[in-house]
């Protein structure tokens, strides 16, 4: 897990199938436990960032919490072409329905449905550092934010260029 961290956060530029391979194949670390690993990870990088480029300390990490995890899966989570599992763009329902709104939901969305919980955080996340995904797709709402959609979408790509973001 600390490899695979490393590598994400530090050299994302090797990520590839067979480094995804060789990690989930340890005993005890599935691909829900790397969705997992990546919506933690997701959510400490973008905390601290933010709190970095303000000048603050980082956020302390919350106490554990003693218990097991659901191991909940969803049912229509397959192979979508992706490293993980995944839900179909038609198929967040039931327990799923909150997602992503109608018959839409972007593949780094998805990539991380193996784990819905994973998608909430996320969500939030976004909605806060970035577009609320309902107004998402518009290119003309602007979310009460200070820049439009093209000067966001200008700092997205290059923060995601600078980090060597596949997306």
């Amino acid at each position: 897990m600390i490899e695979a961290i490393h590598r994400i956060t530090a050299d994302p530029g090797r990520l590839s199938r067979a480094f995804y391979d060789r990690v989930t194949a340890h005993p005890g670390f599935s691909d829900g436990h790397h969705v997992e690993m990546l919506g933690v990870l997701v959510t400490v990088v973008s905390l601290d960032s933010f709190h970095r480029g303000l000048g603050l300390p980082d956020e302390p990490l919350p106490e554990p919490i003693a218990g097991e995890p659901s191991g909940y899966r969803p049912a229509l989570a397959t192979d979508q072409g992706a490293y993980v599992p995944m839900i179909p763009v038609d198929g967040a329902v039931g327990d799923e329905a909150d997602l992503w709104e109608g018959e839409r939901g972007g593949n780094v969305t998805r990539a991380m449905s193996l784990v819905p919980n994973e998608v909430r955080q996320m969500l939030k996340l976004s909605a806060a550092y970035y577009r609320p995904l309902d107004i998402l797709p518009s290119p003309t709402a602007h979310g009460n934010r200070a820049i439009n959609r093209e000067q966001i979408e200008f700092l997205a790509s290059r923060v995601s260029a600078l980090n060597e973001c596949f997306y």
